[in-house]
């Protein structure tokens, strides 16, 4: 499997998703109902982010990923996903 894996092309993936994430139109639903789908894109953002944010090794077969959750000097931000970490120059939050 390390020969075939591209970990450059997942973590572009990864970065893809969160944005799409972000962009995603909300569905016309209302009160319960939406309050669930916005917590859900806020999850599937987090998650997508933190693994797009990652830095990847791969040594003898181990893949190691790095995520580096300390804020960003400067931002003002927490430096993790919540603070659209993976998609830099991405869309801001969508609420």
């Amino acid at each position: 499997m390390p020969d075939q894996l591209d970990v450059e092309a997942m973590i572009d993936r990864f970065r893809a998703r969160a944005r799409a994430v972000r962009q995603r139109p909300l569905p016309p639903v209302e009160g319960a109902e939406r309050k669930r789908f916005v917590d859900q894109m806020r999850i599937d953002f987090q998650d997508y982010a933190l693994i797009g944010d990652a830095v990847a090794r791969l040594d003898d077969g181990v893949l190691t990923l790095t995520i580096d959750l300390r804020p960003t000097p400067g931002d003002g931000g927490s430096g993790g996903p919540a603070d659209d970490g993976a998609a830099r120059g991405g869309p801001g939050p969508t609420g």
